[in-house]
């Protein structure tokens, strides 16, 4: 008979003879929502079982945000030993960019980190058993495992938690599968910096490796569907196509791919405005769900049309003993949202009642101005019925940004009309994620424009600028004084 193990129990460890005795649950997959709720799960009193067909550790820290924030800051140094607003008093020089040396300082990093965030504390743990292999569905309590090393086990659960991830979607352009094209998994382990690269993709991803890619030495042609961040404020995208331009990135607007063609170690993208030749051809149009292969059926868990597992309020499938998390359900793929999912099914698991509020979700792209943003942006709050207010300061009005003599970009904020509560912010500027958490914060505390307006902050930071925005409301900043509360 299965028991649950709460830490009001004893304030003592557990011991190796304790733990057969204990709710047992297998997890599928190793990366952040894994790993969260592997540990919160033991945390709670239960044994796991975590099941893991690659490499432990997920997207995040082996192809993922890790690897791709270190080649998107290289690119960024490499643009200012270029390239500065202070050019005039010191003086620039085109640096020599060694990729091979850059990606073994890369790699070592995503190792150390893997290590110490993942396969140490596994290692360490004696509540829970690492199998390596795929795992499948059987039934809704058990799951078969192909073990890497040869060979089937079957593992029975009390609770499941699938915790698969999503890999690089394909997009179905004619002749694309018969080349060689990049995803961007491929991309961040390259070994050359290729002299053109073209990227089909208007979104994250997409952007954030184009621009590094170009300020390491690749002249980039991005081809958009729409306009770069089509489904956030038109005013984000502009300012990041802008920004790009000025780099000698090429942004092709209403622009695809029909037919894609690979000879003489060229590609050959046919648009329907001509032809875009490249020596390499990056794919980055979003991420689908890690769910084909699992059997869910048998299992009676329910996906979407885009394959990804719908949940309900508790991380809940549509399987009473089965969970999910993370980048394989039909949550915001955000390594930090896959993680408080994975904390908060495991306390459901184990009994507990957790739900995950996603109303001041902070995102951040790592372009150069970086886009931030957080709550409901006025398209978003209308489409809920709610009557806006909203604020733009460009970041002509913001001291720190005048000091560094870089100004572009803004930061907006959508209140709601009459009350002035914070609904949303949106920010394009030079770490822009740096002052998002404070607006996230705001809006969770039910702040208005005037509560943010009155707080003090500190003089000379980018995130002083979500203050002036809030003073907007009632005050013309132009007519202010640099400091004024």
């Amino acid at each position: 008979m299965v028991r649950f193990y709460h830490p009001r129990d004893t304030e003592s460890p557990l011991s190796e003879a304790h733990i057969g005795e204990l709710l047992h649950i297998a997890i599928i997959g190793s990366g952040g929502a894994a790993m969260a709720a592997a540990l919160k799960s033991v945390e709670l009193g239960a044994k796991v079982t975590l099941i893991e067909c690659g490499t432990i550790g997920g997207t995040c820290v082996n192809i993922g945000c890790v690897p791709s924030k270190i080649m998107i800051r290289a690119a960024h140094i490499t643009h200012l030993r270029r390239e500065s607003p202070f050019d005039a008093g010191i003086s620039a020089s085109a640096p020599r960019v060694d990729r091979h040396a850059l990606l073994a300082q890369q790699q070592a990093r995503v190792d150390e980190l893997r290590h110490a965030k993942y396969e140490g504390i596994l290692d360490g743990n004696p509540a829970i058993t690492v199998l390596h292999g795929a795992a499948r569905f059987k039934d809704d309590q058990r799951l078969v495992v192909q073990l890497n090393e040869g060979g089937e086990r079957e593992v029975a659960f009390d609770r499941c938690l699938i915790a698969t991830g999503a890999s690089p979607a394909v997009p179905p352009i004619p002749c694309l599968k018969e080349t060689p094209y990049w995803t961007s998994t491929d991309a961040l382990v390259s070994e050359t910096i290729p002299p053109r690269l073209a990227v089909i993709g208007s979104s994250v991803v997409a952007l954030e490796l184009a621009q590094a890619f170009a300020r390491l030495g690749s002249k980039v042609t991005i081809l958009a569907r729409s306009t770069l961040f089509f489904r956030e404020d038109p005013a984000i995208g502009e300012v990041v196509t802008v920004a790009f331009r000025a780099e000698g990135i090429e942004v092709l607007e209403h622009t695809q791919a029909i037919n894609i063609a690979y000879t003489n170690d060229e590609f050959v993208l046919t648009t329907g405005h001509g032809e875009v030749r490249a020596d390499k051809l990056l794919v980055a149009t979003g991420r689908a769900p890690n769910t084909r292969s699992l059997a869910l059926e048998t299992a009676g868990v329910a996906v979407n049309a885009q394959s990804a597992i719908v949940l309900d309020k508790a991380m809940r499938t549509s399987s009473p003993h089965i969970y999910a998390a993370g980048d394989c359900t039909d949550q915001p793929q955000f390594v930090y949202v896959a993680a408080a999912a994975g904390t908060r099914a495991a306390i459901n698991m184990t009994g507990g009642d957790a739900a995950l509020d996603l109303t001041a979700m902070p995102a951040v792209v790592f372009t150069d101005p970086q886009v931030a943003t957080v709550g409901l942006s006025e398209a978003e709050a209308r489409l809920q019925g709610l009557e806006t207010d909203s604020r733009t300061l460009t970041l002509d009005n913001v001291p720190r940004a005048l000091a560094n003599f870089d100004t572009r970009g803004f930061i907006k904020i959508v209140a709601e009309a009459g009350s002035g509560r914070l609904l949303g912010v949106q920010a394009v500027a030079p770490e822009a994620g740096e002052l998002i958490q404070t607006a996230a914060i705001a809006i969770r505390a039910s702040m208005t424009v005037h509560d943010l307006a009155d707080q003090l902050f500190p003089y000379l930071t980018m995130v002083e600028g979500l203050k002036l925005c809030a003073q907007t409301f009632t005050k013309d900043v132009g007519q202010l004084s640099c400091c004024a509360g």
